[in-house]
Formats: C-alpha cells, structure tokens, sequence
C-alpha cells in the first residue's frame, strides 16, 4: 500500500434499509465473506451519482428489487463513517480507501419475497433473509457495528410509526 492510512479519502456509498410489511429489514449474506455475517445492501456512489440514485442502483444490483417495488420512506440526516480493520486497509477497493462515508436510505418493500432474486450478474449475496431490526447490529461484521447502530438509531421512529 502507498501512503499512509490517514490521508486516504472514504469512498462515498449509499445504503439501504428495506422493510417488509411486517416490519422485517432484508439482510444478505456476502459471497466473499467466511464471516457468519449479514449486511443490508450497500455500495459505491459512481461519479456524477446523486446518493439517492446510488441507492436504487445498488438495490437492484443485488437483490434484483426493481424501483417501481420501492417505495421511500425516510433518509437519514448526514452522513455514517466507518474506517476499515488495520488488516484490510490495501488489500479491498484497490487500496485507494481507508473506509466509507455513507448515506442511507429507508424502503418498503412494496413487492412480494418472489421479486427478490440475489443472483444476480455481479453477484454480492450467497443467501438473504428478513431480520427483526433490533437484530441488525449483532449480524454485522463487528468493524461495521457502529454504523449500524447509528443508522438503526436514526430510522427508528419511522420503523416505530411505520411497522
């Protein structure tokens, strides 16, 4: 790795928090992890990509929800950090972050559990399921569990109000 860790920038990200009618949020569980982890969708804003725009992208990228099944509910204020563990930093995204900046956003899922379909071209999920929200800090990657309580934290009046 060239540099140091410090002067890397954050790769800009969206994310997604997709709730079914029952209140449950999709979670996959990634191809390249031997971790026993899940994560909600995620992934890289492109150049000249608005978040929001990142955000649809990257949920049909991988779980194949078409935007016309989504319906938004809520984004969070600002923007969530996390900085990648020591032993990664060089060795994912090229070495170019030292983690991500993100902006999340809330979904329902306005489809039926048959329009969900992780196999998709570029595939990132070797199973999915629906969690219980309060679930979603302990299924994380731990360098992840922060972010995760942030972001929990900051859509769950409208988990309360909506589910």
């Amino acid at each position: 790795m060239s540099g140091d860790v410090a002067t890397l920038p954050y790769r800009p990200c969206a994310g997604v928090m997709l709730v079914n009618r029952d209140g449950r949020v999709f979670v996959g569980q990634r191809v390249d992890s031997t971790l026993e982890a899940w994560q909600m969708p995620q992934g890289g804003i492109d150049p000249g990509e608005d978040a929001y725009a990142a955000a649809l992208r990257e949920l049909g990228e991988e779980t194949g929800v078409a935007p016309d099944r989504v319906a938004l509910i809520a984004e969070a204020p600002g923007e969530f950090v996390y900085d990648l563990p020591e032993d990664m930093i060089g060795k994912v995204w090229k070495g170019r972050w030292r983690g991500q900046r993100q902006r999340w956003f809330l979904f329902r899922f306005l489809g039926e559990d048959t329009d969900i379909d992780i196999a998709t071209e570029h595939r990132e999920f070797r199973a999915w399921r629906w969690c219980d929200p309060a679930d979603l800090p302990r299924m994380i990657v731990p360098f992840k569990r922060r972010l995760y309580e942030d972001v929990l934290a900051a859509f769950r009046p409208h988990l309360a109000a909506d589910g």
